[in-house]
């Protein structure tokens, strides 16, 4: 039986996977150097050497060493406001805006530990990239503010509580993160998320029948 030809689909999918191959390699050898050597001390050409590849095929992907910190942020938490989408509509605020963010920790946490872990601490303890990290933090609380206003039927422009409760959980996501990379991993991520939320839930909760902030 004679093979069919590839279609237009199929070859851009395989166009697609060989550059995600490729980005995921870039990734995966910065990262490694720059959890052992330090983000300053680390240049685009050890990176490139240590992946294989030109440093023309580098910038073909990253601007700078620093974008691949960058992206690493941004898969971080890009999950957090579909998450919250994805909460039943009756379930408190506390326990959704929870669930939320526990997803990106957990995956640090668990899965992603041996790479997750140094590379946490170095964005934490690297001024540059901790400024980042923030610029990167607040496009989060964006993102989840407007999908609070949706979920609880508000207008982010004109009530307070979808951007004071997007702030709120993410404060509690920052220094959980904060203080399991501080342990050095040995903090259990869940545990202090409820601790955490202990402390908030009420102010989360507190969302009148008008659906306006307050009890």
């Amino acid at each position: 039986m004679t093979p069919r030809p590839e279609t237009g689909r199929s070859q851009s999918s395989l166009a697609q996977r060989k550059r995600q191959l490729v980005s995921d390699e870039l990734t995966e050898a910065a990262l490694q150097l720059m959890a052992l050597k330090g983000f300053d001390v680390v240049t685009v050409d050890e990176i490139v050497a240590a992946a294989g590849v030109s440093k023309r095929t580098f910038f073909r992907y990253f601007a700078s060493k620093e974008e691949v910190v960058v992206q690493f942020l941004a898969d971080l938490g890009t999950g957090i406001p579909t998450e919250l989408a994805a909460r039943p509509a009756a379930e408190p605020p506390s326990a959704a805006l929870r669930h939320a963010v526990q997803v990106p920790l957990a995956a640090c946490a668990a899965d992603h530990f041996e790479r997750a872990l140094p590379v946490v601490q170095l964005i934490l303890r690297t001024p540059a990239l901790r400024a980042r990290f923030l610029e990167r933090q607040a496009q989060w609380r964006d993102e989840l503010t407007a999908e609070l206003a949706r979920r609880l039927g508000l207008d982010a422009e004109t009530d307070l509580y979808p951007q004071l409760a997007a702030g709120m959980a993410l404060s509690a996501f920052d220094a959980v993160l904060q203080r399991w990379s501080g342990s050095d991993g040995d903090a259990d991520p869940a545990g202090l998320l409820d601790r955490a939320f202990a402390v908030i839930a009420p102010s989360l909760d507190a969302v009148g029948q008008d659906g306006t902030g307050g009890a």
